[in-house]
């Protein structure tokens, strides 16, 4: 209940949300996904852009705060996509990066309760369609589409 609510304000609050998420590539090929405790499926780490925040100073804290991820360098812009799934108003930009650290595991919590590595082909079972989606666009060099 409270989830619809903080939904109909932000929907009503604010014309357009933008959000970010990163693909962190290990150099053994792997993808970092986090699990949330409030929505199915595994993801790439990020979240929203909040007020008076880059678009990269989103992506660093979120990838710090989900999976103890420091970003090395600035990450590759890979794609900016229209999540119509959502409110209709999100957008979200996704980045790529090889050059991070991650100097200690993350330790579950509230919000994330799994996380890992993942080989493309060894992904979990119920990693979303459209984290899928997007690992095999960046991998494959495909042209992304313009909705998430």
């Amino acid at each position: 209940m409270i989830r619809r609510l903080m939904h109909l304000y932000w929907r009503f609050s604010r014309g357009l949300t933008l959000g970010v998420r990163g693909m962190a590539i290990d150099p053994e090929g792997r993808i970092f996904l986090i699990k949330h405790s409030y929505v199915p499926g595994w993801h790439l780490p990020g979240g929203g852009v909040e007020v008076g925040e880059t678009v990269l100073e989103a992506l660093h804290r979120e990838m710090m705060e989900e999976g103890n991820i420091e970003l090395l360098r600035e990450p590759r812009l890979f794609a900016v996509y229209h999540n119509r799934n959502a409110s209709g108003r999100d957008h979200v930009a996704l980045y790529v990066t090889e050059a991070f650290r991650q100097s200690t595991q993350p330790q579950p919590n509230a919000e994330i309760v799994a996380h890992g590595f993942f080989a493309r082909d060894d992904l979990p079972a119920d990693t979303t369609a459209a984290t899928r989606a997007r690992i095999a666009e960046v991998l494959d060099g495909m042209a992304p589409p313009a909705h998430w």
